[in-house]
C-alpha cells in the first residue's frame, strides 16, 4: 500500500502538460534584474555598485544576517542600477539591474559534464559553500539551506528527507529534473547526510511518476542509507510536515519545528543545486522552470538565468494565448496571479502557469452550507469554514486562538467549497494579519 499523510487532502486534475518535455537552456536575456529577497529572511545586502562589471557567478550581495542567503549574478555584463521592481507578490522590491555583454563566467565554477562523486570536505565545510553558492530550498519557501543544516543545539536530525512529489497539479520541472539528473540529485543527497551527519535518507515520489521512480530507485541502490519511497498521489504530500508524516509517520506538534521529529526535508531541486554548489564551485543562479497552461502552443521546462523576464520565457513557448485570463506563478493551488510579465525570475519560481479566461474565472461566492467538506480536506486539521468567517469579521485574536499559524496555505480548502467561498484567500489574509500581531507582541517584551 503506497504511503501518504494521515490528515486530509485531495486529489485535484494534474494537468502536466510539459511532463517528459526535455529541459531547454532559455535564452539569455538582453537586461536582468536580480532581486535581493529570493529568500525567507532578510534581503542580502549588495556589495557592487552602478557601473561594476560582473561575470557569471559573480557575488552581488551578501547574506544580511543568519537567516538570509548570498545573491550571484546569473549572467555577464555592467550594473546599470539599484532599484526596485515589482516581483511576484506584486510589491516593488530591491534589486540590481545588469545589461547583460556576453556570457563570461567566473574561472572557479567547474562546467565540464564529468560527475564528481566523492567529497573529502567535513561536514562545516559542506554547509559553508551551501551558504557561499546561495542555495535555498527550492520548493517555494526558498528557505536558506544553510540555516536547516545547522538546526538548533537542541535537536538532532535523524535522516534527511528529499521532497520529490511535485504535486502541484501542472508542474514537471523536478520531474524532469530526476530524468536527466538523477546521478547529481543522489550525489547532493549523500552530501545532504554528510552535512546533518545521518545514515538514512528518504526521497519522496508520487506513484504518478513511475520513471522517476524506477530510476532513482537503480541509482540509488548503489549508495548507503538512500532509499525511494513510492507515495500516494494525494495532495498536498509535498507538504514538509505532510511529507514528514507519511514517510516517517511521526507528526510535527503545533508550533514546533519541522527537525523536532528528527527530519531535515529538502527539496529535489536543492539537492542538485547543492551538488553543483559543493562538487562544481557553482553558484545557485538558474534553475528549472515549468512553463505551461492549456491553451499554450508548447508547454515546456526551461534551465533559465535568474533575473529573466517571466515573458520572455512565455514567447519562448509561443507567446501568451489569446484566451489568456490569469498568468500564474507558480501552480494553480498555491501559485499567485502576477500583476505582468517582466516579474523577474527569482530562486523560487518553479513554474509559470498561463489560465484561459474560463479557468481564471472565479464562481460567484454564496454562503457557507456547513458541509464540512473544508474539514475534511485540511492537511493540517484546521476548521477553514470558521477560520475564514473570523478574517471577514477582522477577529484575528479568534484566528490566532483557532492556530491559523498552522495553515500551510495550500488551497484545498477554497478546492473542495461548494459554495465557492474565497476561503485561501481569508486565510492568507487572517495569517498575515495574526503574524504582525505575534511579532508586535515579541518587539514589546
Amino acid at each position: 500500500m503506497l504511503k501518504t499523510f494521515s490528515i486530509g487532502g485531495i486529489h485535484p486534475q494534474e494537468n502536466k502538460l510539459s511532463a517528459h518535455q526535455p529541459i531547454v537552456a532559455a535564452e539569455i536575456p538582453s537586461k536582468a534584474v536580480i532581486l535581493l529577497g529570493q529568500h525567507i529572511g532578510a534581503p542580502a545586502k549588495p556589495i557592487v555598485a552602478k557601473g561594476d562589471v560582473v561575470k557569471v557567478g559573480t557575488k552581488l550581495a551578501e547574506a544580511a544576517g543568519f537567516v538570509s542567503a548570498a545573491i550571484h549574478s546569473s549572467v555577464s555584463g555592467k550594473v546599470s542600477k539599484i532599484d526596485t521592481i515589482v516581483d511576484a507578490s506584486g510589491y516593488a522590491k530591491p534589486a540590481i539591474f545588469i545589461d547583460v555583454e556576453g556570457d563570461e563566467w567566473e574561472e572557479t565554477i567547474d562546467r565540464t559534464p564529468t560527475l564528481i562523486k566523492t567529497c573529502a570536505l567535513s561536514s562545516e565545510e559542506i554547509i559553508k559553500k551551501i551558504a557561499e553558492a546561495g542555495v535555498v530550498g527550492l520548493g517555494g519557501a526558498c528557505f536558506p539551506t544553510q540555516v536547516k543544516l545547522t538546526p538548533p543545539p537542541s535537536f538532532k536530525a535523524e535522516c534527511v528527507i528529499i521532497n520529490a512529489v511535485e504535486c502541484e497539479p501542472y508542474l514537471t520541472s523536478d520531474h524532469q529534473l530526476m530524468l536527466e539528473h538523477a546521478e547529481e540529485i543522489l550525489v547532493g543527497v549523500d552530501l545532504l547526510m554528510k552535512a546533518v551527519k545521518v545514515n538514512k535518507a528518504f526521497i519522496g515520489i508520487e506513484a504518478n511518476k513511475p520513471d522517476a521512480i524506477q530510476l532513482m530507485t537503480k541509482i540509488a541502490s548503489t549508495y548507503a542509507g538512500i532509499e525511494v519511497v513510492s507515495l500516494k498521489v494525494q495532495y498536498p504530500q509535498g507538504g514538509e510536515k505532510q511529507l514528514i508524516d507519511a514517510i516517517t509517520k511521526r507528526q510535527v506538534a503545533s508550533g514546533a519545528l519541522p527537525i523536532s521529529t528528527g527530519a531535515v526535508v529538502q527539496n529535489v531541486g536543492t539537492a542538485f543545486a547543492v551538488y553543483e554548489a559543493v562538487q562544481k564551485n557553482k553558484p545557485l543562479f538558474e534553475r528549472v522552470i515549468t512553463v505551461t497552461g492549456k491553451s499554450l502552443a508548447k508547454p515546456s521546462n526551461f534551465l533559465a538565468r535568474i533575473g529573466t523576464p517571466l515573458g520572455q520565457l512565455i514567447e519562448a513557448c509561443g507567446g501568451l494565448p489569446e484566451d489568456t485570463g490569469k498568468v500564474i506563478g507558480g501552480g494553480p493551488m498555491m501559485g499567485k496571479a502576477l500583476v505582468n510579465t517582466e516579474v523577474p525570475m527569482a530562486k523560487g519560481s518553479s513554474g509559470i502557469l498561463i489560465m484561459n479566461s474560463s479557468e481564471a474565472k472565479r464562481a460567484e461566492a454564496q454562503n457557507c452550507i456547513r458541509c464540512a467538506k473544508c474539514v475534511s480536506a485540511c492537511p493540517m486539521g484546521l476548521e477553514p469554514y470558521l477560520l475564514g468567517a473570523l478574517s471577514e469579521k477582522g477577529d484575528f485574536e479568534r484566528m490566532e486562538t483557532e492556530k491559523i499559524m498552522d495553515c500551510i496555505e495550500c488551497g484545498s480548502c477554497q478546492f473542495t467549497c461548494p459554495a465557492n467561498r474565497p476561503l485561501l484567500d481569508y486565510c492568507r489574509l487572517g495569517k498575515a494579519k495574526v503574524g504582525g500581531l505575534i511579532r508586535a507582541r515579541q518587539a514589546k517584551n
